[in-house]
């Protein structure tokens, strides 16, 4: 209420002696994750586009990335010029690693967009250490992980940048918004200037010092994707529920989880013990079925009021696609993703859901199955 009734609504608008709570909101969020520096921006899919850019990706250049994502992944390659190359996945929704060898020497590619679909984290000491003997630069896509870690070290903490999402669907909720952070002062210096500081980057309390704008002011172009002042005020107060909600989130995963658990046609992801993960989703794979009985599933379980989302369809419904539907890039032949994909089921686990409402809904989902078996 505060920013609307002083009207100062843009990051550098501020009165003599105020910091901006963009500024404030950047702070924070790098003392959460640990990072030296953090940058918010206007979306999600505006940080993976300047990451890129800042990175040096231009037109032309082939970037990897796991092929089980959401379309502003590939779109965000898609919109600085370069080439999506689809990396498959495994049956645990992970990357492949052995076959982002093979892509990343047959493509010549050098940088991995890691999308952690869904809050998915692969083995990520392994996918580093291939990446690091691959000479891949990695960006990760931490639009579903943002809260989780790997062996206590927070995603967006393992490759050059992180990547993160405030969009209302997220783990904190602004309508639109996002970060990058990392430790490469560089880096952030160029997503900076492209991220339209003009010659106010000294307004960044979690950027930079000023020397290392030097250059990089004069030679990078303003591609405005600024956050805004009130936009940071929403979320400030949600960093700090952020843990706390990590439980509650996990306590509803859980819950469904332990419904479906012992359906003998329904297969879920094992978490490994070196992933803090946050259930803000859940996934679930029917392996046996055909796409006509995993039509059936999803029409009854709407019968019964559990909306499940389908990643098997060629043709795009909503949020959900798949890489046959994203026809800007060349056609990729991905026989394990869409294998694995076309009996994948996924529903959000919204905070206003409680446990017990958690619980009916996997029993729904786990009757449905086992009726359509």
């Amino acid at each position: 209420m505060a920013i609307l009734q002083s009207g100062r609504l843009h990051r550098y608008n501020v009165a003599s002696g105020e910091t901006a709570e963009a500024a404030l909101l950047e702070q924070e969020f790098a003392a959460y994750t640990g990072a030296r520096y953090c940058l918010s921006v206007t979306s999600g899919g505006y940080a993976l586009a300047t990451a890129l850019r800042a990175i040096g990706v231009s037109a032309g250049d082939k970037v990897l990335t796991n092929a089980f994502t959401l379309a502003p992944v590939p779109g965000a390659i898609a919109s600085v010029g370069a080439e999506p190359v689809l990396v498959e996945i495994t049956d645990d929704l992970t990357i492949d690693l052995d076959d982002l060898g093979a892509k990343a020497e047959a493509s010549g590619a050098r940088v991995l967009m890691l999308s952690l679909m869904r809050g998915h984290l692969p083995d990520m000491t392994a996918l580093m250490a291939r990446a690091n003997a691959l000479g891949l630069t990695v960006i990760e896509d931490c639009a579903h992980t943002m809260g989780a870690s790997w062996n206590g070290t927070p995603s967006g903490r393992f490759g050059a940048v992180g990547c993160f999402s405030t969009q209302t669907y997220k783990h904190m909720n602004s309508g639109e918004g996002g970060f990058l952070i990392s430790d490469d002062a560089d880096l952030i210096a160029r997503a900076t200037v492209l991220s339209g500081s003009y010659m106010l980057y000294d307004r960044h309390i979690a950027g930079p010092d000023a020397e290392v704008f030097e250059t990089i002011r004069l030679e990078t172009p303003n591609c405005s994707g600024r956050m805004d002042n009130l936009r940071a005020a929403i979320l400030r107060p949600q960093l700090r529920a952020l843990d706390a909600n990590r439980v509650r989130w996990n306590e509803r995963y859980r819950a469904i989880e332990t419904r479906l658990t012992g359906n003998p046609h329904v297969v879920l992801r094992r978490r490994p013990n070196s992933e803090q993960f946050v259930g803000s989703s859940i996934q679930l794979r029917l392996p046996t079925f055909s796409a006509h009985q995993v039509s059936a599933v999803i029409a009854q379980c709407a019968a019964r009021g559990v909306e499940l989302k389908w990643f098997g369809p060629d043709e795009p419904v909503a949020f959900t696609s798949r890489h046959v539907s994203w026809r800007y890039m060349p056609n990729q032949d991905l026989p394990m993703t869409d294998r694995v994909l076309a009996t994948l089921l996924d529903m959000r686990l919204p905070l206003t859901f409680s446990l017990a409402d958690c619980a009916l809904i996997g029993s729904i989902i786990s009757e449905e199955v086992s009726s359509v078996a």
